[in-house]
């Protein structure tokens, strides 16, 4: 069984006085979609963030971090990713947001993204559970793909191979 990890951002479920309801969301549906689900949270703070996603990166090829999206002055999680990460895949933020519009207009000041660090997909989704599932379920269909690319399998078949043409 694969293993992702999900890290919530939160200064109130770090302290204790807020419920991780996002954090159960994703677990639960990545758990639907045959992910062995490791998790943890750190507070608003860039070097933690940072350094959650540097120590797991190691461990797994999927990271989903929720919270630290929006346009908050304690919302730093692009920030933390984008000086970590190797490269970033606009597609995926994209998605998430053009998904999140047939929802809410709000969609568009998330600052979702996902990017590459080694061979890890890190993905990064709103704290909302709503916003989060929804972005989850928006990258879905190209998840299995992704992770496969990035494991190495980087070898396409043509339609030509399969029909015996070569």
């Amino acid at each position: 069984m694969r293993t992702a990890f999900v890290l919530t951002v939160s200064d109130g479920v770090t302290a204790g006085t807020r419920q991780d309801e996002s954090g159960d969301g994703l677990a639960e549906r990545l758990a639907k979609l045959d992910f062995s689900v490791e998790r943890a949270s750190v507070p608003d703070d860039a070097a933690r963030i940072s350094a959650a996603v540097e120590e797991w990166s190691t461990r797994t090829a999927l990271i989903v971090t929720t919270g630290g999206t929006g346009l908050g002055p304690r919302d730093v999680t692009p920030q933390a990713l984008r000086d970590l990460l190797d490269y970033e895949i606009p597609g995926f933020g994209e998605q998430m947001r053009a998904v999140g519009r047939g929802s809410t207009p709000m969609a568009d000041l998330s600052r979702s993204f996902a990017g590459v660090l080694r061979s890890c997909l890190v993905i990064a989704v709103p704290g909302s559970p709503s916003g989060a599932l929804e972005s989850l379920a928006a990258l879905a269909p190209i998840l299995d793909h992704a992770l496969e690319t990035l494991g190495g399998a980087t070898k396409h078949v043509h339609e030509e191979d399969v029909a015996g043409g070569a």
